[in-house]
């Protein structure tokens, strides 16, 4: 690291408008700053830490040959002109991006999502996901549409998520956020087919009731894969709210959302 530590800080520290900002920012004196550039000194492994989550880079990164760093950060920086200078929030999102598997792309496409409904327990939700990829990011937009399941009352209530989608160590991380209210965000955690093809992906949504208490609720989640290139209107035909006992959901599907009801404000999942 003593090698190329020193080069690759003065690199980073070019995207600020001077050292003395740097040094400001981090909360370490120039003069102790000076000595890691020149390479008198090497930082502990504590302010080691603080530079590299301040210039968003890995610790054995910045050790890297300088020739090879600056074509690291430079790649990094094609979505971003400032990408060294991105808020810790923004930091953490890039972060996942970067780790998350391109095995995500065989995902991609449209599906229907299957789950016992949140606000009313005993009836089965089906909403219309669309996921794809749009400048490096894995997206998709889920629609919702729950009508009342009170007998006659005819009430609908339509809901359009949006969010993110990561491919990290086997597993699909789905986060989104309801884009009408912003009031609302869920997660979904799938398991990913490895067959050749796509069916129906296993795993858990947890979100809050759309009912007054809004209490925190967890249900098992089913992907029914229908393809990249659909019938958008007939897919969205079949959103809606369905009791348990439909014969509109076919054995297979049901088996795998298994029986559940809700025990104080938590979904107890059999």
């Amino acid at each position: 690291m003593r090698e190329f530590f020193p080069t690759n800080l003065l690199q980073l520290c070019r995207h600020y408008r001077s050292i003395a900002e740097v040094c400001r920012r981090l909360k370490i004196s120039r003069g102790q700053f000076n000595k890691y550039l020149s390479g008198r000194s090497l930082p502990s492994a504590f302010n080691l830490k603080r530079i590299c989550d301040f210039f968003g880079v890995e610790e054995y990164e910045i050790g890297l040959p300088t020739e090879q760093f600056v074509n690291l950060i430079g790649a990094r920086s094609k979505r971003s002109s400032t990408s060294l200078e991105l808020t810790p929030a923004q930091r953490a999102v890039e972060h996942l991006e970067q780790q998350s598997s391109p095995l995500m792309r065989a995902l991609l496409g449209y599906y229907h999502e299957y789950y016992y409904a949140m606000s009313d327990p005993g009836f089965i939700a089906c909403s219309l996901v669309h996921m794809r990829e749009r400048d490096d990011c894995f997206m998709y937009e889920r629609h919702e549409r729950l009508q009342s399941s009170i007998p006659g009352v005819e009430d609908l209530d339509s809901s359009r998520y949006k969010g993110l989608a990561y491919y990290l160590q086997d597993r699909l991380f789905l986060i989104d956020y309801e884009s009408l209210t912003s009031n609302e965000i869920s997660q979904t955690i799938l398991i990913p087919s490895f067959k050749s093809r796509i069916t129906r992906l296993n795993g858990l949504k947890m979100g809050v009731s759309a009912c007054d208490s809004r209490k925190p609720v967890c249900s098992r989640v089913v992907w029914h894969f229908l393809g990249v290139d659909i019938d958008q209107n007939k897919a969205y035909r079949r959103v809606g709210l369905y009791r348990a006992d439909t014969e509109q959901i076919d054995g297979d599907l049901k088996a795998r959302l298994g029986r559940a009801q809700i025990v104080d404000g938590l979904f107890q999942i059999a």
